[in-house]
């Protein structure tokens, strides 16, 4: 049993794990967990506001260009934080998707001849996800699709 529950599991994957665990366990749990459902009722309601105006909200991915696999695991706080346009979605519970939308400037060109991808995330309302994938399609058909936007930038 042991074997099978850390199999497939990342050294990141795990150290989440960990701190969840930690953060439900009985001495935190009213700390933490409680709490925690405070403000992700918050934030559920200020998505549900601007619903209320948009079909869609547009955001970046994450708030950097990836790094390199590897590149990053001395600091788990740089990891977390790419991870910040991203969190709000899951915590509210509503539908995302993530779309190529071109690449970071030449100057962190990869030997590719090409910068580094850069995300976009549709974000829409509760059950919204035929809106998402829509918009999604709609981006795509307007900037001819990735295979296109790699070669402009070729």
């Amino acid at each position: 049993m042991e074997k099978t529950r850390g199999y497939g599991f990342g050294p990141e994957v795990k150290r989440r794990i960990m701190l969840g665990t930690y953060a439900l366990s009985a001495g935190y749990y009213d700390a933490w967990y409680v709490k925690a459902q405070k403000v992700r009722t918050l934030i559920r309601r200020e998505f549900d506001t601007a619903f209320q105006k948009y079909d869609a909200l547009i955001t970046p991915t994450s708030p950097t260009v990836p790094f390199k696999i590897g590149e990053k695991t001395d600091d788990p706080l740089s990891m977390y934080l790419s991870d910040v346009c991203t969190l709000p979605i899951n915590i509210a519970g509503v539908p995302g998707l993530s779309v190529p939308a071109g690449f970071a400037d030449a100057l962190q060109a990869e030997p590719s001849g090409q910068g580094l991808p850069v995300g976009m995330q549709i974000i829409g309302k509760h059950f919204g996800e035929e809106t998402i994938l829509r918009v999604g399609y709609a981006f795509e058909q307007a900037t001819g699709g990735w295979k296109k936007r790699a070669e402009i930038y070729k």
